[in-house]
C-alpha cells in the first residue's frame, strides 16, 4: 500500500493469490500518476503490469469523458 500512498488516498487494496491485485484510489488522477511511474518497474519478484479500468457500472468510455461525472473511485488492475 505504501508503493501507491505517495500518488494518493487509496480506498482499498486486494491481492488474490495468483499475485494479481486491485488498488482502489480515489481519484483517477492519483490512479493515473501511479500508473505513469510504477508501470513495469521491477517489485518484489516480478514486473508491475498497471492499467486503468472504469469501476463496475460504469459506461465503458467514461474514463476519457472530461465533461462526464465521475464520482466513483478508480481502480488498477
Amino acid at each position: 500500500m505504501d508503493l501507491f500512498s505517495s500518488y494518493g488516498n487509496i480506498v482499498s487494496v486486494h491481492i488474490a493469490t495468483d499475485r494479481t491485485g486491485i488498488v482502489t484510489m480515489i481519484t483517477p488522477e492519483g490512479a493515473r500518476a501511479a500508473i505513469q511511474s510504477l508501470n513495469g518497474r521491477i517489485f518484489a519478484s516480478g514486473t508491475l503490469a498497471l492499467s486503468e479500468t472504469p469501476p463496475k457500472g460504469d459506461p465503458a468510455g467514461a474514463m476519457n469523458n472530461p465533461s462526464g461525472p465521475r464520482r466513483g473511485p478508480s481502480h488498477l488492475y
